[in-house]
């Protein structure tokens, strides 16, 4: 009897170090500095999906009704499609966006975004943000990886530059 318990321990153990290495969780690789009380937060993450929540405050208002500027649902509409890509340096380089309801402060809206094409460096992400059921928001977006940080892209062309002109 003492040998069966042992034995089935064991096939417990070796059940328990399989499923930590084969569920490994996905982590953020980009906009690690976002400011999520603007922006929301993450959510969900996986392999070409995200879900952001964005919960509205009064700072994002933009009358006496707490009607909510296009730009608080567009930033966290864009912080789900970056993280849905996940890279360190991927930038949005197009965006086709339908703002399809008023979003109020107090609401919580939820963004799903799905990778749906990659050609070469670019990403094609569907974006849908609700409240409760009601869909606010719909967008796709171009995203393209770089090599390095756009800003430091950047920097090397300025350098380039000036070395070409001394």
């Amino acid at each position: 009897m003492r040998q069966e318990e042992l034995e089935m321990e064991e096939r417990v153990d070796m059940e328990d170090e399989t499923s930590d290495t084969e569920f490994e969780q996905v982590k953020l690789a980009t906009h690690q500095s976002i400011n999520h009380t603007l922006c929301g937060v993450l959510l969900e993450l996986d392999v070409g999906y995200a879900k952001v929540a964005l919960d509205t405050v009064q700072e994002m208002s933009v009358d006496d009704m707490g009607l909510v500027h296009g730009g608080f649902t567009f930033g966290a509409a864009d912080f789900a499609a970056m993280a849905a890509i996940n890279d360190p340096n991927v930038v949005l380089v197009n965006s086709e966006c339908r703002f399809l309801s008023p979003v109020k402060v107090g609401e919580r809206i939820i963004f799903e975004a799905r990778a749906l094409t990659q050609e070469g460096r670019k990403r094609q992400v569907h974006v849908v943000g609700k409240f409760e059921e009601i869909k606010v928001f719909e967008g796709h977006f171009l995203t393209v990886i770089l090599d390095a940080h756009v800003l430091e892209l950047k920097l090397l062309k300025e350098k380039e530059q000036q070395e070409k002109e001394e």
